[in-house]
């Protein structure tokens, strides 16, 4: 269906995936504003336009009308070059989202064409490949500001991506094992049964977490943390290219969530309700509506994190995407697979159940049994001590934490007053011997 299309219905199809994104940014940004504003039970945007709507492109102006510098200290190519990597991949990873079926559901200005720009046989790929593209403008921003704070947000923007794309990859793998494609419109379309929302729950928990990561967005916003540093790999830009950084950020938000419709949320499909008692939910421009919905949907919940979590340390977040994601992402993947081996040898889904729960438990037993032999030969450990009984050592974790209540702080050593240095200290109860002038005085 792919390819057909004359040359100015692929370049309205362009034009519009990049207006549907714009616009998309800019409504999610007064929305964020708003609905933060309403959680935290303060005044979101309300002045320009009606309800405060003209609130982002308002923005987008003021940033256009500043002064844009240029650091003097910086590698200035990669310096300008940044900002515009970290936007355009962002946008082209878009040109594979299915809006729709793929059998000439629509017709535009009398042409039958898919409601899709193009697809790929390994389109999930090509959105792990231009996504990675746009984590080097994060990065060579940070770098070539030629300062500190930037350097610092730029490194950590490399290490939040290689850790949290390997777990992000794996749980695509999930999804190619149960859809036999890495296309998009093959993927879709083998949810017409169910979305694999309820077949892989793990792999969607775990995109869920790496989407949050991939996008910087709260509380996984390391690389710009305004906290300690400043503003991250951001810190030197202003004007123009502020701006596009803040939109390939936006981009990058409504990107990862079109990828988590498509794949665990039935793309374009209507809900099961819906869907069952109504034949013509699927076809037409419906599904267009479908789609827009649950994107709105996982907007929201970004926006949700934003206003519920505070920002993590950044060493939980490197254990988090290290020690927990990608371990519970490559056994689960394992289930999956034996799971899929299985179902195409021909055994009934019964037994199926029957064999992986029964080697779970097996292993669950292993683990006690081990756990077991290891705590045998050691003596009994000391009775614990209670919190407010232990002697308060404030970077006892390696990081100052303030007393909990009934601890209070050890006293501060402090330098003896200039008057008392010279002083003979007597001990505690012993009496005081009179001086010369103390008896004089007396006499």
């Amino acid at each position: 269906m792919f390819g057909q299309d004359p040359f100015w219905l692929i370049l309205l199809k362009s034009v519009f995936i990049f207006a549907f994104l714009m616009v998309t940014v800019l409504l999610s940004i007064v929305f964020e504003r708003k609905i933060l504003g309403w959680m935290q039970l303060r005044v979101g945007p309300n002045r320009h336009g009606p309800w405060g709507m003209l609130q982002s492109l308002f923005d987008g102006i003021k940033l256009m009308l500043k002064e844009d510098i240029i650091v003097k200290g910086s590698d200035k190519a990669l310096y300008l070059l940044a900002p515009i990597l970290g936007a355009i991949p962002a946008f082209m990873a878009f040109a594979i989202i299915p809006f729709g079926p793929e059998g000439n559901e629509i017709s535009i200005f009398g042409e039958r064409t898919p409601m899709q720009l193009t697809d790929l046989p390994v389109g999930i790929l090509f959105v792990l490949a231009t996504s990675s593209i746009a984590a080097y403008g994060v990065v060579l921003g940070g770098w070539s500001s030629g300062s500190t704070y930037p350097l610092l947000g730029g490194v950590r923007a490399t290490a939040q991506i290689i850790s949290y794309e390997i777990a992000m990859g794996l749980s695509f793998a999930a999804v190619f094992l149960y859809s036999g494609s890495m296309s998009t419109t093959s993927i879709v379309g083998e949810q017409a049964d169910g979305w694999f929302l309820y077949l892989l729950p793990v792999s969607f928990l775990i995109y869920l977490v790496s989407m949050v990561g991939e996008a910087h967005r709260a509380p996984f916003d390391m690389p710009e943390s305004e906290g300690d540093l400043v503003a991250g790999f951001q810190t030197e830009y202003s004007s123009i290219k502020f701006a596009l950084f803040m939109l390939a950020e936006y981009v990058h938000l409504v990107t990862v969530s079109a990828i988590a419709v498509t794949l665990f949320l039935g793309g374009w499909r209507a809900p099961a309700p819906i869907s069952t008692w109504w034949e013509g939910a699927n076809h037409g421009w419906w599904p267009m509506v479908w789609f827009v919905a649950k994107l709105a949907l996982l907007i929201f919940l970004f926006i949700w994190l934003r206003a519920t979590l505070p920002r993590v340390r950044y060493d939980q977040f490197m254990i988090l995407g290290w020690k927990v994601l990608i371990p519970v992402a490559l056994v689960w993947l394992m289930l999956v697979a034996t799971v899929r081996a299985m179902r195409n040898e021909g055994y009934d889904y019964s037994e199926v159940v029957f064999w992986v729960a029964g080697t779970a438990l097996v292993l669950l037993l292993l683990t006690f049994v081990v756990d077991f032999l290891r705590g045998a030969g050691k003596e009994e450990a000391e009775p614990e001590v209670p919190p407010h009984e232990k002697p308060f050592d404030a970077t006892e974790g390696g990081f100052p934490v303030p007393p909990l209540p009934g601890q209070t702080l050890p006293p501060v050593p402090r330098r003896p007053a200039r008057g008392d240095r010279d002083r003979e200290r007597v001990p505690a109860g012993a009496p005081e011997e009179p001086t010369q002038e103390r008896g004089q005085d007396d006499a």
